[in-house]
């Protein structure tokens, strides 16, 4: 029962907060009443039964312990009876479907520094720990967790208001709103840490918001070409892992297992995004390009590689340069691609990221140096989080061992 019970939590967790931060103003007191929420659902649920809607129920909790704390701190009895009297439900429905997207908005404020404004986000919205995003931005845990109590206190100090901002404001927040949804999808696709792959709950939040993001700014290209990106990489998902839970490589996956329905509407949105050309359209071109191919040897590996040499010149970063090294491998061979990944190397800008590493131990496997790769293996476990992709880089160094023996 208490697994149920925290199951439901981490499902309906991102839509309660962001409500229970509209109602009281605060995200420390809102995350203290849902704590308090989730602690009164393990001891009641289990005698009682589960509520018929459990989110009503855990968010009627957590108001009841805002109610309490209002009371005992302030004694602010007319704030205290606003907040007790029952919603109504219509009414409530309709905020609960906004909260999320206005939470985006909030946290994504100017008032705070672009890193702030994605990690409180991840944080509040998307339910990540402090460490998943401090693996996200490449940063130690403790200064992940020193910027989001700064950023939750700047907020409140400026009593920033919880709403979606007016047209002529949305442009200036989209960047940062942009990011904050993406890096959300990112973390459900590939798990920074844990042990599966896929968190499918924080791919769906991410496509969710971007739905809703594509319906509130429709004259705005930029939301389109997010949303078909999150739409086509997602269509993998059920062929990115195997049976063991291990993943399986793009070039090994069923294509058959794709889901056609997220193909077809991400390639719809594709080509009107592109005009003009941004970061997530330019993506979503190269994510095209593998879900119109019918095998990874027919891929236009060198059109891909074009793609990325435009996005890194609009978006300059050492991880585009590698996804360029890797298309350059498979479009003119593995020295090509590994030239390139070496120059990365050894410039050290990416020296804690566990697939710089695997990247060219793959194109070292391929061009028959075992223990070059092995050792590439080496430095890619020493920096991966995630359970399942330690598992396959673990099975790879073993194949590769045993090459090295028989040698």
């Amino acid at each position: 029962m208490e697994a149920s019970v925290e199951g439901v939590f981490r499902a309906e967790r991102g839509r309660i907060l962001a409500t229970l931060i509209r109602v009281l103003g605060d995200f420390d007191h809102a995350e203290d009443a849902l704590a308090a929420a989730l602690e009164a659902a393990l001891q009641q649920w289990p005698r009682d039964g589960h509520p018929d809607n459990p989110r009503a129920w855990l968010l009627r909790a957590a108001r009841n312990r805002a109610v309490d704390e209002v009371r005992r701190v302030t004694r602010a009895r007319r704030r205290a009876e606003v907040l007790y009297a029952p919603p109504d439900e219509e009414e409530e429905d309709f905020a609960v479907a906004d909260d999320r997207l206005r939470l985006v908005f909030t946290c994504c404020h100017p008032t705070l520094a672009l890193e702030s404004q994605v990690a409180l986000t991840l944080r509040t919205l998307g339910g990540l720990s402090t460490e998943e995003i401090a693996r996200a931005f490449l940063v130690p845990t403790p200064t992940m967790a020193q910027r989001l109590v700064r950023a939750k206190h700047k907020l409140r100090d400026a009593h920033v208001p919880y709403r979606v901002p007016e047209q002529t404001e949305l442009s200036e927040r989209l960047t940062a709103v942009l990011a904050v949804i993406y890096l959300i999808f990112n973390e459900g696709y590939a798990a920074t840490s844990g042990d599966t792959l896929v968190r499918r709950e924080l791919a769906v939040e991410a496509i969710r918001l971007g739905r809703l993001l594509c319906e509130l700014m429709p004259e705005q290209a930029r939301p389109r070409g997010l949303l078909a990106l999150m739409l086509l990489q997602d269509a993998r998902r059920d062929a990115r892992v195997g049976t063991d839970g291990q993943p399986v490589l793009l070039e090994d996956q069923d294509r058959s297992r794709w889901d056609r329905a997220e193909i077809e509407e991400g390639l719809a949105l594709v080509e009107s995004a592109l005009r003009p050309p941004d970061p997530y359209a330019l993506q979503a071109a190269i994510a095209a390009l593998h879900a119109q191919a019918a095998s990874a040897r027919e891929t236009d590996w060198a059109q891909i590689a074009s793609l990325y040499v435009a996005l890194h010149a609009l978006t300059p970063s050492p991880v585009v340069r590698l996804n360029h090294a890797v298309a350059v491998a498979f479009a003119e061979g593995p020295d090509a691609g590994l030239r390139l990944l070496d120059v990365l190397d050894a410039e050290g800008s990416l020296a804690g990221y566990h697939l710089l590493h695997a990247a060219r131990a793959d194109l070292l496997r391929r061009l028959g140096r075992p223990e070059d790769a092995a050792d590439a293996y080496r430095a890619a476990l020493a920096h991966v989080g995630n359970e399942s992709e330690r598992s396959f880089l673990e099975r790879r160094l073993a194949e590769l061992s045993g090459t090295c023996a028989r040698a």
